[in-house]
């Protein structure tokens, strides 16, 4: 799934497909998954102060490297920007992520795995 968004007045690709975890790991070399769900606004546990607003912008940078393989690093890459402003990015990588993650079928019961 792909999006074009425009942030300082630059459009910007953004995609998600599954290689995104692979490619976050071997950037970033954090968990992937472990990541988006501390991200989860609905956490009880994961008040705003202890998110790591680092987690954004590295997924944003891997969602758009996953787009256009010629963006340089991330420091690089976001110092193009005067402004990032993440209330307007995130609605647009939390729907590529619900693309990429999210499921349209429910997932078999324990008896409709017995019985296969």
């Amino acid at each position: 799934m792909e999006k074009t968004i425009w942030i300082d007045g630059k459009e910007v690709r953004l995609k998600a497909t599954a290689a995104l975890p692979l490619r976050y790991k071997a950037q970033f070399g954090r968990d992937f998954f472990g990541d988006v769900y501390k991200m989860n606004p609905d956490m009880k546990k994961n008040r705003v102060e202890n998110l790591d607003t680092t987690v954004f912008y590295n997924l944003i940078w891997v969602m758009a490297k996953n787009a256009d393989k010629s963006i340089p690093e991330p420091v690089e890459w976001f110092d193009q920007f005067e402004r990032f402003p993440l209330e307007d990015v995130l609605p647009t990588v939390f729907d590529l992520l619900n693309g990429v993650m999210g499921t349209k079928k429910k997932p078999p019961t324990y008896r409709q795995k017995r019985n296969q």
